[in-house]
């Protein structure tokens, strides 16, 4: 069996990105992969610029609180002033271009309007409240890098530098099916010996949340036959195809044997729990991915393993998750023998309580989850231990 560390660097390896892009409007670019980089032609701000409601001033013309300056113009953010006069003062908006002449903004609350004068009551200090042109972004500069996810940060970056449009990657295609005669589609009445197929929809929302393109093959019966057509269907339109269950070695598990021959298995099985039985292969020009059937363990090796691969394949440039140092609030006396994945939720005091159940078949544990603790091999916990935790605000988007 592979550790999950060479798993995860032999799955990075293979990841080939997608090559073909097409432009989209930012308005269409949300979660969308750069496939150029992109600089500004123009400085942001353009000019200096108020960051507060107030008086525009010349530092010089106030050597003492309480100096009264008669108010020589009116600046609003869209408007350009004139030039200030030595001993007067601008009215002056947030955003609103700082005239020439004056080298420091005093908030309105510092100063006491009477008439056409304005007094100042605290003594300015150069450069105070002032945005300096090109402070954010200078004109040439690169604002984002290929490989970028697009967020709404990024979203509203670009239109701040006037790029109505994005060169981005095409969208990954994704084919999925699911193996297993007890499973049912939920609306269905239950006979015995079934369960709800929860991996279809599971899977559905993980993908969907990273913006591939899926089609959903189903459910496909329990035989090599049925497994081989809907894996050669599933290979000669996507990109990628994931499946979850028949990965394991039961009587009744066909999709390794189908990938081995249709295609090729290249890993098989990785130790940590859960997710033990997880399958990478290639059919065609595809790759393939088979998840384990347990829904937790599909879950959880999807979002450490299947979700930085097809990261890199959308041609995401950072697709490693970060994990951050946390009091646990809890025991872990079991020893084990394989690297384990708990599911812990933040308490108000900061510290990791644990899920009492962590069977690969409670599927309530991860939605009662916030994130992950990443357990050593024989590695034990006691109340107050600091442990690494992956939250899933890092997995699931």
């Amino acid at each position: 069996m592979l550790t999950a560390d060479q798993l995860l660097d032999a799955l990075l390896e293979r990841a080939r990105g997608v090559t073909e892009t097409e432009t989209v409007s930012i308005t269409d670019a949300l979660g969308r992969v750069l496939a150029a980089p992109q600089t500004s032609a123009i400085t942001v701000p353009p000019l200096d610029n108020s960051a507060m409601d107030g008086y525009a001033v010349r530092a010089a013309d106030v050597v003492v609180a309480g100096v009264r300056l008669p108010v020589s113009q009116r600046i609003l953010a869209g408007a350009v002033g004139t030039p200030l006069q030595p001993g007067t003062a601008a009215r002056i908006f947030t955003g609103a271009p700082v005239p020439p002449g004056a080298d420091a903004v005093l908030m309105q609350e510092y100063c006491l309007a009477e008439g056409e004068s304005v007094v100042i009551n605290k003594l300015p200090q150069p450069g105070e409240n002032i945005r300096r042109a090109g402070e954010d972004i200078e004109a040439g500069g690169q604002v984002l890098a290929t490989g970028t996810r697009i967020g709404a940060a990024e979203m509203g970056l670009a239109a701040s530098v006037g790029l109505a449009a994005l060169p981005v990657f095409k969208r990954l295609k994704v084919a999925c099916f699911f193996t297993g005669d007890e499973l049912v589609t939920p609306g269905t009445a239950l006979r015995p010996g079934q369960i709800y197929n929860s991996n279809r929809y599971l899977l559905a929302g993980l993908l969907k949340s990273l913006g591939c393109e899926l089609t959903d093959f189903g459910i496909v019966p329990d035989s090599l036959e049925a497994t081989k057509a809907a894996l050669e269907g599933a290979a000669s339109i996507a990109d990628v195809v994931i499946t979850s269950g028949g990965v394991s070695v039961g009587e009744a598990d066909y999709v390794k044997a189908a990938v081995e021959k249709l295609g090729r298995v290249e890993m098989w099985k990785v130790a940590m729990k859960p997710g033990k039985p997880l399958v990478y292969g290639r059919v065609n020009d595809a790759d393939f991915i088979g998840l384990p059937g347990n829904p937790v363990s599909a879950f959880v090796t999807f979002c450490l393993f299947v979700r930085p691969f097809l990261l890199k394949r959308m041609g995401v440039a950072d697709v490693l998750y970060p994990a951050f140092a946390m009091q646990a609030d809890f025991a872990w006396n079991k020893a084990g023998a394989r690297r384990e994945f708990l599911r812990v939720k933040i308490q108000a005091d900061g510290r990791l309580a644990l899920f009492p159940n962590q069977g690969s078949g409670v599927l309530t544990s991860c939605a009662w989850a916030d994130g992950l603790v990443d357990l050593g091999v024989g590695q034990t916990v006691h109340p107050g231990d600091w442990v690494r935790f992956i939250p899933f605000s890092e997995l699931l988007s």
